[in-house]
């Protein structure tokens, strides 16, 4: 049974926002009491269903002991009772605290692991996959840094995603996804086993992030291409480097100015993302162990070739259409792992 103190305090407060948005107020507090606002707005619909289905429940309750009323309630009660569980659970999950940056938009890297060649060309497949996903959702993907290989694998990527809810569904991609299948370079036709690494960070805002300008040392050189050539002649490449942690960024478009802003980006989203997870650290001794944990060394997902499947290991989830989630179809996996991480955030209040 969920406290229905706590019920009452939710909706209370969302009372409270709406007259006060009402009543009128400035431009950034109205902008506050409107995000909050709308924030609340499902979780207090989900008590407001909860508390209607309680108070059903009593009257059917109450019309049992009506001779001429009886017979409907017996009807009733059944109803009402195998729709409570549903209604509580939904309730609860409306509950669950939310990650503050779901909403955000995303910073994707990808780098190639072990396996040489080979690897650099999975993470292009992955920068695909990617790529066609955010299209299906009508989200916009911004390369800031590219470097591919001669083959025309990548040696290294970063890519600004905006859009709805893009954090929300892309950050149970990091970690290290594992491809099994036969290189074009293999004369032998041996199965290669190699690695990619996947890292999803959410956009830091300035008001999440404050960087003191004489932590940084800012380096411009020339951009570039692959293979070395110079893709202009001007110093317009950027890196900064981070020194009290040693985070390096760089950023390689012709814009000088772009360059620096887009590096800035990354490195605030890279800061934010320690932050998080120290805070994350602190909360839960046993982070490491959970799903949406983070740990770039964690091998989450394996794609293999010759059987046509995918595998989150996670979640013990196998689906037999590599050809479909290469193709950007990942909506089923990233559903199935956000249902996973509700149940452990239940499971965790409810203990």
């Amino acid at each position: 049974m969920i406290p229905m103190d706590r019920l009452e305090q939710i909706s209370q407060r969302f009372q409270f926002l709406e007259a006060s948005m009402s009543a009128g107020s400035d431009g950034a507090d109205f902008a506050a009491l409107a995000k909050e606002y709308a924030d609340l707005r499902p979780v207090v619909e989900q008590i407001d269903a909860y508390k209607q289905l309680l108070s059903d429940l009593e009257e059917a309750e109450a019309m049992l002991a009506d001779p001429e009323m009886a017979e409907l309630a017996r009807e009733e009660l059944p109803q009402i009772k195998e729709a409570l569980p549903r209604v509580e659970d939904a309730l609860q999950l409306a509950l669950l605290p939310k990650d503050a940056a779901d909403a955000k938009p995303a910073m994707l890297e990808i780098r190639p692991g072990t396996g040489g060649d080979e690897a650099a060309l999975f993470a292009a497949d992955l920068l695909r996959m990617y790529q066609r996903y955010a299209e299906s959702k009508g989200w916009k993907i911004d390369l800031i840094e590219e470097q591919m290989t001669e083959l025309g694998g990548v040696k290294e990527v970063v890519a600004h995603i905006t859009g709805k809810d893009v954090f929300a569904r892309l950050k149970y991609e990091s970690g290290v996804h594992r491809v099994q299948r036969v290189p074009t370079t293999e004369s032998g036709g041996r199965i290669h086993t190699s690695a990619a690494t996947v890292a999803v960070l959410p956009e830091a805002e300035d008001v999440d992030i404050e960087i003191n300008a004489n932590d940084l040392r800012i380096d411009t050189m020339r951009s570039s291409g692959a293979g070395g050539q110079h893709v202009n002649t001007t110093d317009s490449a950027v890196r900064i480097t981070h020194l009290p942690t040693g985070i390096v960024v760089t950023s390689s478009e012709k814009s000088q100015h772009r360059n620096r802003d887009k590096a800035m980006q990354v490195l605030k989203a890279r800061l934010y993302d320690m932050e998080r997870s120290r805070v994350d650290e602190e909360r839960s001794a046993d982070r490491a162990s959970q799903v949406g944990s983070g740990d770039r060394s964690e091998r989450i997902r394996t794609y293999n070739f010759p059987q046509g499947r995918m595998t989150d290991h996670r979640i013990n989830l196998t689906l037999y259409r590599l050809e479909a989630i290469l193709q950007g179809d990942l909506d089923e996996i990233v559903d199935a792992l956000t249902a996973d991480a509700q149940a452990r955030a239940l499971a965790e209040m409810n203990a």
